[in-house]
């Protein structure tokens, strides 16, 4: 189709949304819980809900909207049928993910394999990259442009340029490597793994959509920010014992971010 003529672009854009997770159904107790929470009713956080029981899901959100919360979507499961009801949008149980519609522009892009350079944080694009196929490099969307792929079938992405300040490099649907370093300011995200070679300095993000099994390798870590699975710490909050050295970081339920010198298998910290 002629651009010009085109009604509507597709493109890749990472937004920041806090996981509900949910061990109860009461929502009087859900009710309470939130009134000790929430200070700010007119906060429009956006959420999505992830719950272990069943809901009545239009009270549920309700009470949300109550507290100025935004439901936006429901994590698999369960509350899948409840949701298409409300058009809820419907993310993929952990360790799957979405796979994304390829545009155009992308397409053609790939097509001319050309050299480019990362751009500002603005341009959303897949850029200054290589992609390594896996088993499945090339997903059949056919007529389905959200079904679930394994997440052991991915694609690798590498990146082997620095990252500076006010850059951003986003890779959904397989690992992330980067050879050289992050700088403060710049970000790394994506729903997969996240490798780092050199300098972790700006914001590390690994299981972007949920996957709590993603992680993050760094070789010098010492992030103005770190995220896996939705679950993130500052720097000033992360042990000093794992700045400036090799570090994986991951995702333990009960625990959130769990720690680990690369040089020692042994010696983690749960947070």
């Amino acid at each position: 189709m002629n651009q010009k003529n085109d009604a509507f672009t597709f493109f890749g854009k990472m937004l920041t949304f806090s996981r509900l997770h949910l061990q109860s159904n009461d929502l009087t107790l859900i009710n309470a819980q939130l009134k000790h929470t929430i200070d700010n009713k007119n906060s429009q956080i956006p959420v999505v809900i992830d719950s272990d029981v069943s809901q009545d899901l239009p009270a549920l959100v309700d009470i949300l909207w109550q507290w100025g919360l935004q439901p936006i979507g429901v994590v698999g499961g369960n509350l899948s049928e409840q949701a298409k009801t409300l058009r809820l949008a419907i993310f993929p149980d952990d360790g799957k993910r979405i796979a994304r519609v390829e545009t155009q522009a992308k397409s053609q892009k790939t097509q001319k394999n050309s050299k480019t350079d990362i751009k500002p944080a603005a341009d959303i694009q897949n850029i200054g990259t290589q992609d390594t196929p896996s088993q499945a490099d090339a997903m059949d969307l056919s007529n389905d442009n959200t079904h679930l792929t394994d997440a052991t079938f991915n694609q690798v992405k590498v990146v082997t340029q620095i990252l500076r300040s006010g850059q951003r490099i986003e890779h959904l649907g397989g690992d992330l490597i980067i050879t050289n370093s992050v700088n403060d300011g710049a970000e790394a995200i994506t729903d997969s793994n996240l490798h780092v070679y050199g300098r972790g300095l700006g914001r590390l993000v690994a299981g972007a959509t949920g996957d709590k099994n993603a992680k993050i390798f760094c070789q010098n870590f010492n992030p103005s920010l770190v995220s896996v699975a939705g679950t993130w710490q500052l720097r000033d909050d992360i042990p000093k014992d794992y700045l400036d050295k090799a570090v994986q970081v991951s995702y333990q339920e009960g625990h959130g971010i769990v720690y680990t010198l690369m040089d020692s298998a042994v010696t983690s910290h749960k947070n």
